[in-house]
């Protein structure tokens, strides 16, 4: 979860009143919040470098802990606000975006090109603002907070803010060439192209992690005014003309994206928390976006909505037993302001800065922090239950005991292997496996979820050939087929699995573990009736005639036998392997 660092006097100051650290550590906690330490500039610089900070500020930060969807308490301004509103000194106020006092609204047309790259775009202006050192920097904290966590580094959206009385509207967002695109970045002395740029913050310890968002595109996307100044090139950087200062009244907010409506939350959340420094306290005015097709859209929305929630419900799911008047008291305390509507029912107000409201739960988890989790009572169930362990695990753990007592070593290997691993290299087809892919593997590794425990045993004596000869490893584990009967198109299935490994291949070794597992589990050799026995079988994985199949009430639940040498040579082993896998989950 993100964590903010909050000047401890400036909030102090804001909040009306000075705390104890405990006092404050109390109010988090009933807010559903963590105090998670208490430090200084001077403190954090000498934890990270490990040397004496000189000049760094000695004053305290609280660093707070804060939900990852709670994205209006990721800075001084709005955690103060919810704080207030949870205390009930003030009201949760109204947002509104307007339009401008005089003349047009700032106009962003978007051109076709940007569809190569970042498609979309959003635009706000905050008016009137008046910055102090401390406003300016929790003005740039969170927009860092922001790109981290709901902007998903950048990578679904990138925020632009700017002095607007530096620039000149409309606003042209296009896509150009690298080599095309020539200014002045942020902080710099001189005017670079996109390419140089690019190169330029290879070393840069902040931005080099986002050049690889635009970096292979064919085009890069850049923001000019209407008169060639360049704003930005987002994801990457901000221009240098634009950029706001401590002096800076009016505010242009652009929002370039991959995803509209990520982009519309990030700017909701950006005005609503800032507007309140605007000259007319929480009123934003509206931009007009001006799409390829020549759609005119108007951002931001600020969207109000309304949920109505049964309080019987609620209480039931809290553990509490509050009137529908208290239930209403309690979410107004949580900023969703709330009325009764019927006897049992309340309608709440969900705000443009309330993200994380999706469904009727989360407005039962603001009931349950407003009314304090201390402040329930506990209760012992009304319905007697004993505990026990889930069979399937028990019988796991059991055999994990007697067959390490059997001379074998257990492994853990991943669950994620590549779609070689249970194909090519055990000489099978992808097709046939069942095997759940992954949509978008990050490497070649990890494609596919198992199908079958042997080559990850396989690949752990290939990372342990130094290890003295004889090997023999084990694992009990899941693996996961395709299930089209299942509601999420897969199922796990509990596998045994063993190897041994020596210089000659041990089939007898396997064979006589496969009598041990069959002992433990109390079934008896037998071809008739419930018992197992096993029969000859073909399989590609297996040397030919070298091969057997586990039977158990005429049901094949395993194989065993010697490696194929194609197989050991793919997984770079250099002795014969013996093999068995079984399904455990068939033989319960």
């Amino acid at each position: 979860m993100p964590t903010i660092g909050v000047n401890r006097d400036l909030l102090f100051e804001r909040l009306g009143r000075t705390y104890t650290e405990e006092e404050f550590d109390e109010l988090m906690f009933d807010y559903g919040l963590e105090l998670d330490e208490v430090t200084s500039e001077k403190a954090m610089l000498e934890k990270e470098q490990g040397v004496t900070a000189q000049g760094a500020s000695e004053a305290i930060i609280y660093r707070i802990e804060i939900p990852a969807n709670r994205y209006d308490l990721l800075c001084l301004e709005g955690l103060v606000r919810a704080l207030l509103v949870f205390q009930e000194k003030q009201e949760a106020p109204r947002y509104k975006a307007i339009p401008p006092t005089s003349g047009n609204s700032q106009q962003l047309i978007i051109q076709g090109a940007t569809a190569q790259v970042r498609p979309h775009a959003v635009c706000a202006v905050l008016r009137g603002v008046n910055f102090t050192q401390a406003m300016y920097q929790s003005f740039i904290d969170l927009q860092d907070k922001l790109h981290q966590n709901l902007c998903r580094k950048r990578s679904l959206v990138a925020i632009g803010t700017h002095d607007l009385d530096t620039v000149q509207g409309p606003f042209i967002y296009n896509a150009k060439p690298p080599a095309e695109i020539k200014f002045k970045p942020l902080n710099q002395t001189k005017e670079y192209t996109a390419v140089e740029l690019m190169q330029l913050y290879k070393s840069d310890s902040h931005l080099k992690h986002f050049l690889h968002i635009i970096e292979d595109k064919p085009v890069y996307p850049v923001i000019y005014d209407q008169n060639g100044v360049v704003l930005s090139m987002p994801p990457i950087i901000n221009g240098e003309h634009s950029k706001i200062t401590l002096n800076t009244k009016n505010i242009f907010i652009e929002c370039t994206a991959t995803d509209l409506h990520k982009a519309k939350m990030v700017l909701d959340s950006l005005v609503t928390i800032f507007s309140e420094y605007c000259q007319t306290p929480f009123t934003v005015e509206a931009g007009e976006v001006i799409t390829p097709d020549g759609t005119k859209l108007t951002y931001p929305a600020l969207p109000y909505r309304e949920e109505i929630v049964d309080v019987a419900w609620i209480n039931k799911s809290v553990g509490i037993s509050e009137s529908p008047e208290s239930i209403a008291k309690l979410l107004t305390r949580m900023c969703l302001s709330s009325e009764v509507i019927e006897e049992s029912k309340v309608k709440v107000e969900i705000p443009p800065t309330r993200y994380d409201i999706i469904h009727a739960c989360d407005i039962m988890e603001d009931v349950a922090i407003g009314f304090g989790y201390n402040n329930i009572q506990r209760t012992i169930p009304k319905t007697n239950t004993i505990g026990d362990q889930f069979g399937l695990n028990k019988v796991t753990d059991l055999l994990r005991q007697d067959i390490a007592a059997a001379g074998f070593t257990e492994v853990l290997s991943f669950s994620l292997c590549s779609r070689d691993d249970v194909a090519g290299k055990l000489n099978k087809d992808i097709e046939s496996s069942g095997a759940v892919h992954i949509a978008n593997p990050k490497t070649l590794e990890f494609q596919i979820a198992r199908t079958t425990l042997l080559p990850g045993i396989l690949k752990t004596i290939a990372s342990n050939k130094k290890m003295p000869l004889p090997m023999k490893l084990f694992e009990i584990s899941d693996i996961i087929l395709q299930d089209k009967d299942k509601d999420v198109g897969a199922k796990n299935e509990r596998h045994f699995c063993a190897v041994y490994y020596n210089k000659n291949p041990g089939f007898e070794i396997i064979h006589g573990l496969l009598d041990r597992f069959m002992q433990l589990l109390e079934v008896p050799y037998s071809k008739e009736g419930n018992g197992y026995f096993i029969r000859a079988a073909d399989d590609p994985t297996f040397f030919p005639g070298r091969c057997a199949e586990v039977v158990v009430k005429a049901q094949v639940v395993g194989k065993l036998g010697v490696l194929h040498p194609d197989v050991i040579t793919k997984f770079e082993l250099n002795n014969p392997c013996a093999a068995l896998e079984i399904n455990l989950e068939a033989l319960l």
